[in-house]
């Protein structure tokens, strides 16, 4: 079994929807990823309270924001295990961005 680290980043430019972002896909990370989230930028145009959760359970609950400021919602790094569910929401329909920097780590079957 070969074990392949890369860091990424992903960004979305949610611009006014209000619904639950799915960061890395519906159904990622894959059964054979593991993904450690080192940093969660969120940027708000107006002042939602932000939730994340991580498989079901809310790892970060309403966490307030200030418009048009960037704040890092993490303090630790947050682990996403292959096959679960992860997802972060604003409270209102107001322009939201988030910014992932992550280390995705590939567990493959070599032949």
């Amino acid at each position: 079994m070969a074990v392949v680290n890369q860091y990424k980043f992903k960004g979305i430019d949610n611009s006014t929807s209000g619904s639950a972002l799915v960061p890395f896909g519906a159904g990622n990370p894959l059964v054979n990823e593991t993904i450690i989230i080192k940093s969660l930028l969120v940027t708000s145009a107006g002042t939602p309270t932000v939730t994340v959760t991580n498989n079901s359970i809310t790892a970060i609950k309403s966490a307030a924001l200030t418009a048009n400021v960037t704040t890092e919602l993490l303090t630790q790094p947050l682990i996403v295990e292959g096959g679960s569910a992860f997802t972060v929401q604003a409270s209102t329909t107001d322009s939201f961005d988030i910014a992932i920097s992550y280390l995705n780590i590939n567990k493959s079957k070599v032949d």
